[in-house]
């Protein structure tokens, strides 16, 4: 079910992207730090909205871009092209770059503990070794880099896509989005209920895995296949997801607020056209995978701690220094030449 609506050609998703991104980044420079004077930033920006906002955009684009493609081979090609390189890079860049912060020696870091990490890793499963030997043992956090649990997720998530648009065309898309939506809701609110009653933080971290978050993929794929209706009633939709939203902040919706969210981002997505904010590179993921070392560095040096404002700003200049050589160096040379960033650059340069 190709969808060739023209608002797919003119999107705000790189932005939105870049958005969500950076405020992942500073609600963490806040939450590592504790510093008191960067209060305002984790009480402003929800970075836990941010990461529900990026899988909702994530369902609309990955399903988008499976129903545009030839081939199971070629979908699989482009999934990998795009997220691994630079994933594999910031692995391999911390787990041979910190020998140089650890409290080990070079024979004590390059152990069992240090293998196990670079394989866990690779492989998406940070769970089972977050941390490198003698790295980060003051700093409040052990994790190197905390972030990349949603990748795993999102990697899974790539993996279901041809399954569940098997699925759309063997039956009906419209009832397998709903019992899915349904089903994962009420995964997150058992867990989430385990850990009220328990006191038990484990069960939140369990809550917040898959099927847990496949609530908000599922409504970004709803609203790509549903396109027209949403145009067509898109009123409704909005002022119905803005109220839901606002009635959440006081009264928890749990089975609203997912699709409210996803109402709310794939407007600002499809519609107010902002420009091509694409157009010099996507640097989203390379902040989104980078910020959370630097910061650990910084704080683990004592660099800055005497000035939180200027630790921030230390924090938002090497990390989007970062992202921006990760982009031109390592994401951007794996991309295929029909990659819409290659075109961009191709047509500004022609």
């Amino acid at each position: 079910m190709q969808n060739n609506n023209p608002r797919l050609s003119k999107n705000n998703f790189d932005l939105l992207r870049l958005l969500f991104a950076g405020t992942v980044c500073l609600v963490h420079a806040y939450a590592l730090s504790g510093f008191l004077q960067l209060e305002p930033i984790a009480s402003t920006l929800s970075s836990a909205v941010a990461v529900k906002s990026f899988f909702v955009v994530s369902g609309f684009l990955i399903f988008m871009s499976f129903e545009r493609t030839s081939s199971l081979k070629s979908f699989a090609l482009k999934r990998i092209r795009r997220i691994y390189p630079g994933y594999f890079t910031i692995v391999i860049l911390c787990a041979l770059a910190l020998v140089v912060v650890s409290s080990k020696s070079a024979t004590e870091y390059f152990s069992f503990t240090w293998v196990k990490y670079v394989i866990s890793n690779l492989t998406f499963l940070n769970f089972l070794q977050p941390s490198l030997p003698g790295v980060f043992d003051s700093n409040k956090l052990q994790a190197v880099n905390g972030a990349l649990w949603t990748l795993k997720i999102e990697a899974i998530f790539y993996l279901t896509v041809p399954v569940f648009v098997f699925l759309f065309r063997r039956y009906a898309c419209l009832p397998i989005l709903v019992f899915t939506y349904i089903t994962s809701v009420i995964y997150a609110i058992a867990f989430t209920t385990l850990a009220e009653r328990t006191g038990s933080s484990a069960y939140l971290e369990i809550a917040r895995q898959l099927p847990g978050q496949l609530s908000y993929f599922m409504t970004g794929a709803f609203f790509y296949y549903y396109l027209p209706l949403f145009e067509h009633r898109i009123k409704y939709f909005l002022v119905s997801g803005v109220s839901i939203l606002v009635v959440n902040m006081i009264y928890p919706l749990p089975f609203l607020e997912p699709f409210a969210l996803g109402t709310v981002v794939i407007f600002f997505g499809l519609f107010l056209y902002l420009g091509n904010f694409g157009k010099y590179g996507d640097f989203s993921f390379g902040i989104y995978i980078l910020h959370f070392p630097v910061i650990q560095v910084l704080l683990m040096r004592g660099w800055l701690s005497d000035n939180p404002w200027l630790f921030l700003g230390a924090v938002i200049v090497i990390t989007t220094a970062g992202a921006i050589v990760m982009w031109h160096l390592v994401e951007k040379r794996f991309l295929l030449r029909t990659s819409h960033y290659i075109d961009v650059v191709s047509s500004t340069k022609s």
